[in-house]
C-alpha cells in the first residue's frame, strides 16, 4: 500500500519542564516529562495523557499532588536489562454520559505532581509537573472551503467541496467556557489531521498558534477514498500542555 506523505509546515521542540543538567544537591530531571489533559469537545469527553523520555529506566512512578501514588510501571525480564527510554500513555476516555467533567477533575486534582524514575544505574531522576485545570477552548466556526462544518461526521449532510481543500478557524483565545476553570490560554500550536477511516491515509501538520488556515495541497490525497469521504480534527494545544478538539467530515467530488 502507497502512503501518501505531506509536508509538516511547522514542527514545535517537545515540552520540556526541567532542564536536563543536573545539579549537585538536587534531583536530576528526565529530559521530558509531562502530563496534560486532552478534550474531545465533539464527542464529548476527558482524557489525561502523559510522557517521559530520559536515560535508560527501570522503574517509574507518578504521585499526584496529595503524595498519592497513581502510576508506576516496572519493567521485568529481558527488559529490565535493556531499560526503558520513552513511554507515552493516555486514560481512557468515558463520555460525560459515564463520566461527568466534575468528577473526572477530583479523580486528577489540579497542582504539582512528582514523576520519579530508577536508571538502570541505580540513579534516580525526579521531574515536577504542573497539571493544570483550565482547557482551552476548541476551534469554533470551522470551515471548509468557506462552507460551514457539519455538527459530526453522522450529519445527514455533509460539506461538499473540490480539492485543494482549505480549512479555516476562529483562533482560540481563552478557556474553556463549561468545563474546567477560568484562566488565561496562550495556544502553542494548532494540529490539523485529514484522514480516511479505517486506513492508514492521513495528513498531520502542525503549525504556529497565530495561524488559523491550513491548506491540503496534494490534490493526489483526495483520490484516496473510493467514497470521497474524509474525516478532520483540529486540535489546539494550550502553553500549559493542555488540548482542546473538534473533528467532523465531508466530501470531496
Amino acid at each position: 500500500m502507497n502512503h501518501v506523505n505531506l509536508p509538516i509546515y511547522f514542527i514545535t521542540a517537545g515540552f520540556i519542564l526541567a532542564s536536563s543538567t543536573g545539579i549537585a544537591g538536587e534531583d536530576i530531571p528526565f529530559d521530558e516529562a509531562e502530563l496534560f489533559f486532552e478534550l474531545n469537545d465533539t464527542d464529548g469527553d476527558l482524557g489525561i495523557h502523559g510522557k517521559v523520555d530520559g536515560d535508560e529506566w527501570k522503574r517509574l512512578e507518578i504521585e499526584d499532588p496529595n503524595e498519592r501514588r497513581m502510576m508506576t510501571v516496572r519493567a521485568n525480564g529481558r527488559l529490565k536489562r535493556q531499560g526503558i527510554t520513552e513511554l507515552f500513555f493516555e486514560s481512557a476516555e468515558p463520555t460525560f454520559d459515564e463520566l461527568e467533567p466534575a468528577d473526572f477533575f477530583k479523580r486528577f486534582p489540579e497542582g504539582i505532581y512528582e514523576i520519579e524514575g530508577i536508571t538502570l544505574d541505580g540513579e534516580e531522576r525526579e521531574n515536577e509537573v504542573f497539571l493544570s485545570h483550565v482547557i482551552p477552548a476548541a476551534p469554533d466556526n470551522v470551515t471548509i472551503n468557506g462552507m460551514p462544518a457539519a455538527e459530526d461526521c453522522d450529519a445527514d449532510l455533509l460539506p461538499v467541496v473540490s480539492a485543494p481543500v482549505t480549512l479555516t478557524w476562529e483562533p482560540v483565545l481563552g478557556s474553556h467556557n463549561e468545563l474546567g476553570k477560568e484562566g488565561d490560554v496562550v495556544v502553542r500550536y494548532y494540529e490539523v489531521v485529514v484522514e480516511i477511516d479505517d486506513t492508514d491515509y492521513k495528513s498531520t501538520s502542525i503549525i504556529p498558534g497565530d495561524l488559523t488556515q491550513w491548506t491540503v495541497a496534494d490534490p493526489d490525497f483526495f483520490t484516496l477514498s473510493e467514497e470521497g469521504e474524509y474525516k478532520f480534527e483540529i486540535l489546539v494545544r494550550a502553553e500549559s500542555g493542555n488540548k482542546s478538539a473538534v473533528e467532523s467530515c465531508f466530501i470531496v467530488e
